[in-house]
């Protein structure tokens, strides 16, 4: 078969991609790539589990043009399936099982024709939290108008606040105002209001630059008038992550959280990474951006509506929002170009907090519910980590705390109440299973625990959906489908750990063995491993290791840990901990007393495997935490403590900003990090635990032949 014959095919959000055979189903080469895609009816087009959507628009990321035009026709029983099922149809809508590939394409598959459902880890976390939210409910009795009375109903509304309640500056927003009169009838003037702002909002703080300016005056805003007595203060804590969304659903009276739902964020369809999605909007202009901000939208939108349902409320109680995310997500969100953060200076529309009314950005709450998006503190250190700020407290500690939030783009704080450094470090997709070969988003299935045992080599491992190690498994009851990113991170700091791996990242060569007595002599061995044609096999130069034979995975091929995977995680960790170390450089410390570990991925993270990797500095293992979804505990503390979301501002002006893309130190930090661990670093904790391999003698020899060179080279100049 010739590249004429074959068409390149992207499948969203899996990340799969490959070069398959032009004219063949969509769903044959969902198959063909291990793309999880539902079909009951065996292609009859009657079920319709198999809908997939057909992008349209330039991906530069991959470089092609998709377009539904690049795949076959709709046939008559597809037509005549969307005319009898119109919930179902939509713009690109294909069924993947009659749809044919007529050229390059990118394909999403949306949830509910995912068999095996994505795992999205963005519960709220269980936090104490002062409660005093910037919205209230108020009963007021309010004096009825009388004949020749020239006060109208909002100004006796005022008065009654100001008797009752001591509730000065109030404004009234129009949807309030417009419920006023009939409100009043209703409850024999007798109403419930509900006010942003108000009483106690002399404690807001404003800012200006990086200094602090006194409290100015705030006009509160009544938001809603209801006849007679009236209970029910509801908000929303928004997390907008670059692969996940997660909306929970608060009891603003109580801080109880009645409801979480997430789901993964639309726009991985775009793009996986921030800059595929920046790229999009390049590429396709005004409607390139109009889909994306639609994306995210309808989705918030999906999320409220099921929170609300699950709470057993109406979406209507909803009387606002606090919204987080990375500065690329809160452009989108707003339907701002990003354009300007793909390249250098990264120029922020605007650094500051945000209100914005909800029906303006097209969120289907209260009328007239507000919208919070707390400040940004550059251009690529977003809302998100401010969130994690705001729950973490650093600046309340004396421990040197290094705070990571890993995604797509990690974002990285570090320091204490004498002051915090903050930066972004660009890891890309390779945590999350993109540029992976057979790497994947967390869902049943997934490969996320790994050991290999180093007298032998051999792998074991744990699937999602299962707790029991492969190895106590028959082969077909295993049913791997791929590796996602914790599984990834513990592969190659295994294969490191057994010494089937070198520092620098590339596969040992040359691995002599022979059995005696049924045992492996490897006596003569630079490494050991058992049979290497049964797990480390070469083509070429290149070698790949062997994770999940063809009879433990769900497509009966072996699933692979390549040199390329090696490498890119190699550059994702070496980003990340180059970040680490300018923050260090900068606070001028050599070590951290503590390492938390933010954000859903950060959870599953093994910090021992992580500290192998070299993706974190060398530290206690006993401090290194995962404290889950903490931008979304940032975001729901904003919408429950208004003075915790008034002292959040100063953090995005006061803290010293390193940006990364133009430090002149980053890509030295950078390739001393591509090693395994560190090039240079010692990492003490590994070496007292004893889980660092021994140098091989040729690998000694190596280096100290290369610092020899270095030194006549130096002489020499």
């Amino acid at each position: 078969m010739t590249s004429l014959d074959t068409s390149l095919i992207i499948f969203q959000p899996s990340g799969r991609q490959g070069r398959v055979e032009t004219g063949i189903t969509l769903l044959d080469a969902a198959r063909q790539l291990g793309v999880d895609v539902d079909s009951v009816c065996g292609g009859r087009q009657t079920c319709g589990k198999c809908k997939v959507i057909v992008e349209r628009g330039e991906f530069a990321k991959y470089g092609i043009q998709s377009d539904p035009q690049h795949v076959s026709a709709a046939t008559a029983d597809e037509n005549d399936y969307f005319r009898r099922h119109p919930s179902k149809f939509s713009a690109g809508g294909r069924l993947s099982c009659v749809a044919c590939i007529a050229g390059d394409v990118v394909i999403t598959v949306p949830p509910e024709s995912q068999q095996r459902k994505q795992v999205i880890g963005k519960s709220a976390g269980n936090r104490p939290i002062e409660i005093d939210p910037i919205l209230h409910q108020y009963y007021v009795e309010v004096e009825p108008h009388t004949l020749g009375e020239r006060r109208g109903d909002w100004e006796r509304l005022q008065e009654a606040l100001a008797r009752e309640w001591g509730l000065q500056h109030l404004t009234i927003d129009i949807v309030a105002l417009r419920q006023l009169t009939n409100a009043l009838k209703a409850g024999k003037h007798k109403v419930t209001v509900t006010v942003y702002g108000g009483k106690g909002q002399e404690s807001r703080i404003e800012t200006q630059g990086s200094s602090i300016k006194p409290p100015a005056p705030f006009m509160a805003k009544v938001l809603d008038v209801r006849g007679g007595f009236h209970e029910g203060l509801y908000g929303l804590a928004v997390d907008v992550g670059s692969t996940t969304v997660a909306a929970h659903l608060i009891d603003l009276t109580t801080g109880e959280t009645l409801a979480t739902e997430a789901a993964m964020n639309p726009q991985v369809s775009f793009g996986e990474d921030l800059m595929s999605r920046v790229s999009y909007v390049m590429m396709n202009g005004n409607d390139g951006l109009r889909k994306l901000t639609q994306a995210v939208i309808g989705t918030l939108n999906t999320l409220v509506e099921k929170a609300a349902k699950r709470a057993k409320i109406s979406v209507t109680e909803i009387y606002e929002a606090v919204i987080v995310g990375n500065t690329v997500m809160h452009a989108l969100l707003l339907g701002i170009d990003p354009t300007e953060l793909g390249a250098a200076p990264f120029t922020l529309t605007t650094h500051a907090p945000i209100d914005v009314r909800a029906s303006d950005l097209g969120l289907r709450l209260h009328p007239a519910a507000n919208v919070y998006l707390p400040a940004l503190e550059a251009g690529h250190v977003g809302s998100d980590n401010l969130g994690v700020l705001i729950a973490e407290a650093p600046e309340r500690q004396d421990a040197i705390t290094l705070l990571i939030d890993i995604g797509t783009n990690a974002e990285i704080v570090l320091g204490n109440r004498n002051g915090l450094w903050s930066c972004s470090s660009p890891t890309g997709p390779a945590f999350e299973g993109g540029q992976i070969a057979h790497g994947q988003r967390a869902a049943p299935g997934a490969i996320e625990r790994v050991r290999i045992d180093p007298a032998t080599g051999v792998p074991k491992f744990k699937v999602i959906g299962n707790e029991a190690w492969s190895d106590t498994l028959s082969p077909d009851a295993v049913g791997a489908t791929g590796i996602c990113g914790s599984g990834i991170i513990e592969v190659v700091a295994e294969l490191f750990r057994a010494g089937l791996l070198r520092s620098d990242g590339r596969f040992v060569e040359n691995l002599e063995w022979k059995m005696e007595n049924g045992k492996l002599d490897i006596s003569n061995s630079q490494s050991p491993i058992s049979n290497p044609q049964s797990h480390l096999r070469w083509q070429g130069v290149k070698a790949e290791y062997v994770l999940a034979t063809a009879a433990q995975s769900a497509t009966g091929k072996d699933i692979v840990i390549t040199q390329d995977d090696v490498r890119n995680i190699q550059l994702a960790k070496a980003a990340l901990h180059a970040g680490c170390k300018l923050l260090m450089n900068g606070l001028g410390v050599s070590k951290v007393d503590k390492i938390v570990l933010a954000g859903a991925f950060g959870s599953y993270i093994d910090p021992l495997h992580a500290m192998i990797l070299g993706l974190i500095p060398d530290c206690d293992l006993a401090t290194v935490v995962a404290v889950g979804n903490a931008a979304g505990d940032g975001a729901r503390i904003a919408l429950l403590n208004k003075t915790r979301r008034a002292e959040s501002a100063p953090f995005a002006r006061d803290g010293h900003y390193i940006e990364t893309a133009i430090d002149p130190n980053f890509q030295q930090e950078f390739v001393g990090a591509m090693h395994l661990p560190h090039m240079t670093d010692p990492y003490p904790t590994l070496r007292a635990l004893g889980v660092l391999p021994a140098k091989s003698a040729s690998e000694s020899d190596g280096r100290s032949a290369r610092r020899e060179r270095r030194r006549e080279r130096q002489e020499k100049f």
